[in-house]
């Protein structure tokens, strides 16, 4: 995500030249709303609010309807703590006589039915239903892999209280496994292909380094892990992101822990800090030797 990201607050400038800002990368689109325009939108609420009162405003005047534009119009919580519609027409589809929106807040799905969809207000007749209903984002598709590490106790079961990784890449207690932009690393909140590659990289240099140095396994140590885990929690505790009932932090599955899995610190001091550990001989993890080959005597 190349941005040129800006120097100054939102309330440092005037609201005539917050207006000019916003209305510059709104036209131009995707993230450089949030990302180009002032640089404490996800830290700042105040901030924050001056940058959602102008997307409602932009709703309020693209949706005809009023009590559509306010259902389209989110208040509970700050802007750009959700992903937001990147839209090519989006908001304009609500004006189609042939789409309308249910808050399932106001009115919840009881049953769905042969005909569609009912409501508590109504039912919906439908020739097809779209199902999209969230993911188990950052470690539903780990857990589903059955993974198991020392005393055979699964990943699930390992992580039952949050996911715990040492820069997302590792997780103490299941020596030699490599996760791919896992839970603590930037992964989803960067360009994702830049941080697979990275994590590729790294990882292929420290299987290197293993070889080179006969070493037989790697695994990350529960101290080194802690003190990531806590530092991607202070991290995003200077955030915004945590306010928001989000999928970052695992809020669209039932049961699942309260937390805000991605690294919050950004992809370039991220990529320094992996660099800085392999520097240093893999700092915070365990490594073994190979053992010698045993042959029998004939």
């Amino acid at each position: 995500m190349p941005f040129d990201f800006p120097a100054k607050s939102a309330l440092e400038a005037t609201p005539e030249e917050r207006q000019r800002a916003y209305d510059a990368l709104w036209d131009i689109g995707g993230f450089r709303f949030l990302f180009e325009s002032f640089n404490d939108l996800i830290f700042n609420k105040e901030s924050n609010d001056t940058a959602a009162d102008y997307v409602r405003a932009k709703i309020r005047e693209t949706v005809h309807d009023p009590a559509t534009a306010e259902k389209l119009s989110p208040r509970d919580y700050p802007i750009g703590t959700k992903r937001p519609p990147i839209d090519t027409g989006y908001f304009e589809t609500f004006n189609r006589d042939n789409v309308s929106l249910v808050d399932l807040r106001a009115s919840p799905i009881e049953q769905i039915t042969t005909n569609g969809i009912r409501t508590s207000d109504a039912e919906y007749e439908l020739d097809a239903i779209v199902f999209a209903t969230g993911f188990d984002a950052m470690t539903g598709s780990l857990f589903k892999l059955g993974i198991r590490g020392k005393g055979g106790v699964t990943l699930k079961e390992k992580w039952a209280d949050g996911p715990h990784t040492y820069l997302g890449v590792a997780t103490a207690g299941f020596p030699n496994l490599f996760i791919i932009t896992g839970p603590g690393s930037p992964s989803v909140l960067s360009n994702m292909p830049v941080s697979i590659e990275q994590h590729v990289e790294w990882i292929g240099d420290c299987i290197k380094y293993l070889q080179d140095h006969d070493l037989d396994s790697i695994e990350a140590t529960e101290e080194a892990q802690q003190a990531w885990v806590v530092h991607v929690n202070e991290v995003a505790e200077a955030t915004l992101f945590p306010q928001a009932d989000s999928w970052y932090m695992g809020a669209n599955i039932p049961g699942k822990p309260r937390l805000f899995t991605p690294y919050a610190g950004g992809v370039g001091p991220y990529r320094q800090l992996c660099s800085d550990i392999a520097t240093k001989g893999y700092e915070g993890f365990l490594t073994t030797p190979r053992r010698p080959a045993v042959t029998a005597a004939g």
